[in-house]
């Protein structure tokens, strides 16, 4: 059931801060924030008042670094701090790259960090109660008119087998979860004619011919562990998480690429990323300059619709058909939440922290409470269920859009359910396979 407007009892009050901290109050942690006061306020540059009323201190806030928005900086401080920044030479050097053109894999999205948790948020919040109404039911009628039946995909091959029974190298950590995921996403790998039949390329001969894979967003690189222990894939390429890199990576660039089959394979592709990692895949530019790509076949599986992006997402052509402009589309990715939170309308998410962005980090700094509003309050009287199930609509629909480019792209493709929710509800699988 829905939780009822609040008529709890009201917070106590906070203790007095120690001597020497911050006043800013965090309620998820109970205690004050732990950085020291600015030598002018009460509060720390992190936590002082928009409003600038405290000691006639100036406004400060936190922006990212335009040279690599994984850290920030005082937004005053920026000018500066671009010019001495300690990543300055890596980007220069990254830039350098015969593999680095910038904005390839874009979308035709401009730099930056794109729209951000908190604005998605704030621009729901901005609906009257009959636009909300509204926006729920276009949402209900795009996903009945379009969205693709998945079917249940949990496949598990026999040369899986050993890493399911946890025979594998103690020093490769094992988390039964993680790894009934990664053998389900090569057990559709295999279904769907991306890998030899019960790992026979594990043979000598069958390797050399095998494929080389490419693991986007690959952190450790366990599914590319799992493929090569199991399937015996020689040639491995990782690439890290950052979405901010991936879109400037150009694969034919790769020398130890060049001339050879590859599969694209990704577990983990936050939001944005896997659009990017499709395009960078198949860029027409790629036709256009180098020739016949190189790609046999990609297996991606969907996670953290909640940071899907606009700019970044491949299949604008499909949304707008159904009607859905982009500040519906930001809120559906708002409200994907939903379907792994079931109280996304209250502040405190239960999403991990982990996979927000850097830009969505900071601005998730604990802030006080705020009265509840009474769309607060219609969000809040929708039932649990109803609204999980709205947040996987919304994750059906922008995986759809996924699905048709790729097939307009002359790809084999499916959409499956690739294990169950209560294995992971982040369960969404793309796999796809060239003809030509």
């Amino acid at each position: 059931m829905g939780r009822a407007p609040a008529n709890r009892k009201p917070s106590p009050p906070p203790p007095p801060p120690p001597l020497g901290r911050c006043h800013f109050w965090l309620p998820n942690k109970r205690r004050h924030c732990a950085n020291t006061p600015l030598p002018t306020s009460q509060y720390c540059g992190n936590h002082l008042p928009d409003s600038a009323s405290d000691a006639g201190a100036p406004s400060r806030r936190l922006v990212p670094c335009t040279v690599d928005p994984s850290h920030t900086v005082l937004e005053e401080n920026l000018e500066a701090h671009v010019g001495k920044c300690p990543l300055k030479k890596q980007a220069a050097a990254l830039a350098a790259q015969p593999f680095y053109s910038k904005g390839i894999n874009s979308g035709g999205g401009e730099g930056g960090g794109g729209v951000t948790s908190a604005a998605k948020r704030a621009a729901v919040h901005k609906l009257t109660e009959d636009e909300l109404r509204a926006l729920i039911e276009k949402i209900k009628s795009a996903h009945a008119l379009a969205a693709v039946a998945m079917c249940d995909s949990f496949l598990v091959t026999d040369a899986c087998d050993k890493w399911m029974r946890n025979q594998v190298d103690r020093k490769v950590p094992y988390q039964e979860k993680h790894v009934r995921q990664q053998a389900s996403i090569i057990g559709n790998m295999e279904a769907f004619g991306l890998l030899q039949k019960g790992g026979e390329v594990a043979e000598e001969n069958g390797a050399e011919n095998a494929p080389a894979v490419v693991e986007f967003g690959a952190g450790r690189g366990y599914l590319t562990q799992m493929l090569a222990d199991c399937y015996g894939i020689r040639n491995v390429f990782l690439v890290e998480r950052r979405s901010y890199k991936l879109k400037d990576l150009n694969l034919q660039g790769i020398e130890a690429l060049s001339g050879l089959q590859y599969l694209a394979i990704g577990k983990h592709l936050c939001g944005p990323a896997t659009d990017i990692t499709m395009m960078c895949c198949l860029h027409e530019q790629y036709n256009q300059e180098y020739g016949k790509s190189n790609l046999c076949g990609l297996a991606l599986a969907t996670c953290c619709h909640h940071l899907c992006q606009w700019n970044h997402y491949a299949n604008k052509t499909f949304l707008s058909g159904l009607g859905i402009t982009e500040e519906d589309f930001h809120a559906m990715t708002w409200f994907s939440s939903w379907a792994v939170d079931g109280d996304h309308s209250s502040q405190e998410s239960s999403l991990e922290f982990e996979d927000l962005s850097p830009e969505d980090r900071y601005e998730k700094a604990e802030k006080p409470d705020v009265e509840v509003s009474g769309l607060d309050r219609l969000i809040r009287s929708i039932p649990a269920g109803e609204r999980a199930a709205l947040g996987f609509m919304c994750k059906d629909i922008i995986d759809t859009g996924r699905l048709l480019w790729l097939r307009e792209k002359g790809l084999v493709a499916d959409l499956v359910s690739y294990v169950p929710s209560n294995i992971s509800p982040e369960n969404h699988l793309l796999v796809a396979k060239c003809t030509c």
